[in-house]
């Protein structure tokens, strides 16, 4: 009654269902799909697992890096705006 966990039991190994066999045959355009987005769903639990959140150090570094390339794009950005400008009205002549 006081706690309001979900919780949400896995059948055992022996009562789950296995998948029609014509979704495991990779020759099957529905097994092709079944078996990728399986093995995709496997990797990418693998990996959410195996992520850590980073420490006040690696933070910052991938802050002062992710700066660093917003202050060199707009740069180039700027440089590049500010040749062409001459450039199109020359062309355009006016």
């Amino acid at each position: 009654f006081g706690s309001s966990c979900l919780v949400i039991r896995q059948a055992p190994q022996s009562q789950r269902t296995m998948p029609p066999a014509f979704l495991e045959d990779v020759n099957n355009p529905a097994g092709y799909v079944y078996v990728n987005l399986k093995e995709f769903a496997a990797s990418s639990n693998r990996l959410v697992r195996k992520c850590t959140k980073p420490d006040a150090k690696e933070f910052k570094k991938i802050a002062v890096s992710c700066s660093m390339g917003f202050a060199i794009m707009g740069f180039i950005g700027y440089m590049v705006k500010l040749v062409f400008i001459p450039i199109n009205n020359i062309i355009v002549g006016g």
